[in-house]
């Protein structure tokens, strides 16, 4: 999986870069067949903004988390992309199980 990580009026730090490379398992746990994630984290006056893009076979997700510290706001920001990820699988898995049983029944 290709990992974007840029920064918007902030220096990505070797610490924060560790800090979205260790939420990256969750997702990959979930879904071998991811291709890319994008992360921006942006400063605006009093919050810390962090927004991700994850392109997975069939779906774009999107997701954004703002907090008052940047390392709350990735984890608030992979809790979402975790999230909508167990929901797409669980949709495509039903899909191909209504398939199955469909074909089992007319096939």
């Amino acid at each position: 999986m290709q990992l974007q990580l840029s920064g918007q009026q902030i220096e990505v730090t070797p610490a924060l870069r560790d800090h979205v490379n260790g939420k990256i398992d969750r997702l990959t746990r979930l879904d071998e067949k991811l291709i890319g994630l994008a992360v921006v984290l942006a400063v605006d006056k009093l919050q810390q903004r962090a927004s991700g893009t994850l392109t997975t076979t069939g779906a774009t997700l999107h997701a954004e988390a703002a907090e008052a510290d940047m390392y709350a706001s990735i984890d608030v920001l992979f809790d979402k992309l975790v999230d909508q990820l167990r929901k797409h699988r669980q949709k495509v898995s039903n899909k191909h199980q209504r398939q199955a049983r469909e074909e089992r029944q007319y096939g």
